[in-house]
């Protein structure tokens, strides 16, 4: 990192200021500015985060770190927990959309709803965690696809003197 300094000097010249400047080198970076090795960080290879996903009932805890794309979810792998191909897809779509495929491991702790609400919050606690990870990047793309925002939408709560929460029961003219 190199360093300025302005010195005034009273020239000979009469009145005249005469601006010597002298340029040194410093081992120690100056706070504010990056060493190759975190640029080589921020821009090339993947960085760890983690992200948190909700869908209906269900809550994802996601961490992401570099690796070669092994799936932990509670203890087991993508397959043995989502067997249907159809919500293994929707979990890896956020990676697909970047092609960031097999550029990093995934440990999450999936508690509550059912499979597909799971699937729902697993996919958008990883599109946050990959969002944390390179924000300038990957915001954008993840952004367009739909991936950023929660699906708020949850099952409607059965009223009294109704079946369902919309069903009403037949009726009967007389």
């Amino acid at each position: 990192m190199a360093e300025t300094t302005v010195d005034t000097v009273e020239g000979t010249d009469g009145d005249e200021n005469y601006a010597e400047v002298t340029t040194f080198e410093s081992e120690v970076p100056v706070e504010g500015e990056y060493t190759s090795e975190s640029l080589a960080g921020r821009f090339g290879d993947p960085q760890p985060a983690a992200g948190l996903g909700r869908r209906k009932n269900a809550i994802a805890r996601v961490r992401i770190v570099p690796g070669t794309g092994k799936w932990k979810i509670n203890g087991r792998t993508l397959e043995s927990y989502f067997p249907n191909k159809v919500h293994q897809q929707e979990v890896n779509e956020p990676f697909k959309v970047l092609e960031l495929d097999g550029r990093y491991d995934v440990i999450a702790r999936i508690a509550g709803g059912g499979v597909s609400g799971q699937a729902g919050a697993l996919r958008l606690g990883v599109a946050r965690a990959l969002n944390e990870a390179d924000v300038d990047n990957n915001r954008p793309t993840l952004k367009k696809a739909g991936f950023l925002s929660r699906d708020d939408r949850a099952v409607e709560r059965k009223k009294a003197g109704l079946k369902k929460a919309r069903k009403a029961p037949q009726y009967s003219k007389r």
